[in-house]
């Protein structure tokens, strides 16, 4: 099994939002970045936890636990013309976007903050919070996901 943050604005798709969803499972889509979309495509299993982050609030942070609930299949709104994340290049007969199911897993206790993870030493090495580092889906350990859920649920 995989681990993984996922970043989304909370005011465009939160935590929140996932759980009241039918069966609390949602599409990942709009994603219009290669590496992200090669961790979904290539490297994402069923199953595969996921730390589902808020991103652009304040405070930033990590604010449940989800799960990958489908293998990767092509983005429909790349397709879509009305959509914001059209893609006019992407051809549905080789789709250059692609997307998995996110569903609810669990909550935590609190919402474990940008700034906290950054002070804990056991997330010195998280790609996630590496300077520049501005992907919205990352790999993380094992030992750097149970870190995060410790604290959170303390």
């Amino acid at each position: 099994m995989n681990y993984w943050l996922m970043k989304s604005e909370p005011d465009v798709f939160s935590f929140e939002d996932l759980k009241a969803r039918p069966n609390q499972t949602e599409p990942w889509d709009g994603v219009r970045n290669y590496q992200a979309r090669n961790f979904m495509r290539d490297v994402m299993q069923v199953g595969d936890t996921i730390l589902f982050y808020h991103s652009n609030t304040n405070p930033p942070g990590v604010a449940g636990i989800a799960q990958v609930a489908s293998a990767a299949y092509p983005d429909p709104t790349a397709f879509d013309p009305k959509s914001k994340y059209f893609d006019a290049k992407s051809d549905p007969a080789k789709p250059r976007w692609m997307l998995v199911d996110v569903s609810y897993k669990a909550d935590l206790k609190r919402l474990v903050s940008l700034q906290e993870m950054k002070s804990m030493p056991a997330l010195a090495d998280m790609r996630a919070l590496q300077r520049g580092n501005r992907l919205s889906i990352c790999p993380v350990s094992e030992a750097e996901f149970q870190a995060i859920v410790s604290t959170a649920n303390q």
